[in-house]
């Protein structure tokens, strides 16, 4: 519930707990959407108005962007290279090194040799370990190209 990055509770409490049940195991999820607000509140990501909530606007890249730059700075330190941040349109090439499951979801981790970009993951992505790759970012979404017999995949 202390989750920096964007958890399922966050989509939920968008959402504003319709699809959940009063009993069982709606009612924990509604238990734990009060300390997950409670928590939003204190890092300035949500106001309580009562018993209602207001959540910021872009409350889910918000999170995404807090947990992958806070990953980034953790990774900078340990590997001594620079982190890339990517951005819409842009597009990238370097060496798939390895994924890192975030509470966003899981990431990518592309070398380009100076530094690195922590880059949505896809599964296609997986069996291109330790080989080169390229990536074009549009908004959050990440499209990724590697070479099979001449053939971008």
């Amino acid at each position: 519930m202390r989750a920096i990055g964007a958890t399922w509770l966050d989509q939920q409490l968008i959402d504003g707990g319709k699809r959940l049940g009063v009993q069982g195991f709606g009612d924990e999820v509604r238990k734990a959407l009060e300390h997950r607000a409670e928590f939003l509140a204190s890092i300035g990501l949500a106001e309580r108005h009562g018993s209602r909530v207001s959540l910021v606007r872009n409350l889910l890249a918000t999170l995404r962007d807090r947990e992958v730059s806070e990953v980034a700075r953790t990774m900078a330190a340990e590997t001594g290279l620079a982190y890339r941040p990517m951005v819409d349109g842009q597009r990238a090439t370097g060496i798939y090194r390895r994924s890192v499951m975030l509470a966003s979801g899981r990431y990518a981790t592309l070398d380009d040799g100076l530094g690195f970009s922590l880059v949505p993951w896809k599964p296609v992505i997986e069996q291109r370990l330790g080989q080169q790759v390229a990536v074009t970012m549009s908004g959050t979404w990440a499209s990724w190209e590697m070479e099979r017999r001449g053939q971008s995949i």
